[in-house]
Formats: structure tokens, C-alpha cells, sequence
């Protein structure tokens, strides 16, 4: 039975409020790839809440980036326990934080969060599929590709349909810190590489993207392997 790693962006879970249409949108299609006998991890990411609090924080105090990463853990795990709740019966009933150790896989959906500071969600999915000997790992979060320069400051930024590992960390900053704006962080991407992982990198949203990438068909995103 294969297991799919999915790393569910907290911008997607809570750009600025709860998205419960792409919540429920989200619940129907992995059920419905349930049904056809594919299991799941899912862990999740911090978004807004996380982003706010750390603001907040830096704004009072002058907080280290441990301080921050301790926050950001605990604004994903919230969301990871609303993700556990809306999958029901069909999910582990306790969220995983360590997701290096060997855990129950009765139930089709495990949840996960995170365990420690200095990595984001990005190495906690990557530490599940070294320990379900999973070989695939779907990044979603608000970004369509990879693209080769920062959409966001050069218009003529070139989205990348496929890129190698060597590739891809040539375009990241080498070390990981708080808030780090990359489609996966540096130190996922190098124990990603080191393991033969393919990952997965695309937009949660429409939904009908993941469908077409979940079956197996043509979808829009960036391959990196």
C-alpha cells in the first residue's frame, strides 16, 4: 500500500483566516484517495498564526531564533490538531511530533507537526519518509513552481518544471533561519538529496491540481529530484 507524504503550507491552511473551503476541499480528495487504498502523512505548517506571533514577539522582546522556531512549532501544531480532528476516524488519534521514530500505521492518515527548532515542517515531512520508506514527498503551499529568481522582485522570474538537487540548492540560502522564504528549506533539501527522495513542489490550490498529481496525470508544479 503506498504512503504519500504531503506538507500541508500553513498558507494554505490559514492565509489570513481559517480557509475552510480549501479545508474541506482537501478532506473530500484524500478520502477519496483513501477509498483507492493510498495511505498518508500530513504535516503541517505554521502560516499566519505563526507569522503574527512572531512579529508580536519581536515587536516586545528581542527574541532569539530558537525563541521563534519554539513558536512557529507551536502555532503548526495547532493547526496539525485541526487537521487530525476534521480527518476523524480515518486518522492516528494523536498528532506526531517526532516523526524520526517509528510510528502507528493502522490508520490510512497520520498527522505530524514538528519535534525541535532549526528546521521547518519541510524536514519533519522529510524525516517521515525516511521512516516509512516513502520516496515521495508533495510540497503544497501557495506557490505554483520553482521559479529561478524571486517572482515577487523580478517579473522575469522563469518558472522551472524540473530541476536536480544540485540545481535546486544553488538557488537557496545555504543555511536555515526563522521565516525563510523557500519552496523547501536547506536543510530538508540536503538530507532530500542525500536520501534519492523525489519532492514535489506546487500550489495546494486549485484542488484539482493535487487530484491530477495524486492520479498520476499531467499537473503543474516543479519536480525536483
Amino acid at each position: 500500500m503506498e504512503t504519500i507524504i504531503i506538507s500541508l503550507g500553513g498558507s494554505l491552511i490559514i492565509p489570513e483566516e481559517l480557509d475552510i473551503n480549501f479545508l474541506k476541499e482537501f478532506k473530500d480528495l484524500i478520502l477519496a484517495q483513501v477509498a483507492k487504498g493510498k495511505k498518508f502523512v500530513i504535516i503541517t505548517g505554521g502560516g499566519k498564526i505563526n507569522r503574527k506571533y512572531n512579529e508580536a514577539a519581536r515587536g516586545i522582546a528581542n527574541p532569539s531564533n530558537e525563541d521563534l522556531d519554539w513558536i512557529g512549532i507551536a502555532a503548526l501544531k495547532l493547526n496539525a490538531e485541526l487537521i487530525r480532528v476534521i480527518f476523524g476516524e480515518y486518522a492516528h488519534n494523536e498528532v506526531i511530533a517526532n516523526l524520526s521514530n517509528k510510528f502507528s500505521s493502522e490508520k490510512p492518515i497520520v498527522i505530524g507537526s514538528a519535534y525541535q527548532p532549526g528546521s521547518s515542517s519541510d524536514w519533519d515531512a522529510v524525516l517521515a519518509a525516511k521512516t516509512v520508506g516513502a520516496k515521495k514527498i508533495i510540497n503544497l503551499s501557495n506557490i505554483d513552481y520553482v521559479y529561478d529568481s524571486d517572482p515577487k522582485i523580478n517579473p522575469n522570474a522563469k518558472k522551472i518544471e524540473k530541476i536536480s538537487w544540485t540545481e535546486y540548492r544553488a538557488l537557496i540560502p545555504a543555511e536555515w533561519t526563522p521565516r525563510l522564504n523557500s519552496p523547501l528549506d536547506p536543510i530538508a533539501s540536503k538530507v532530500a538529496e542525500e536520501e534519492g527522495l523525489e519532492v514535489i513542489i506546487m500550489n495546494g490550490k486549485p484542488i484539482d491540481n493535487l487530484k491530477k498529481c495524486l492520479n498520476g496525470e499531467k499537473f503543474a508544479g516543479t519536480i525536483i529530484k
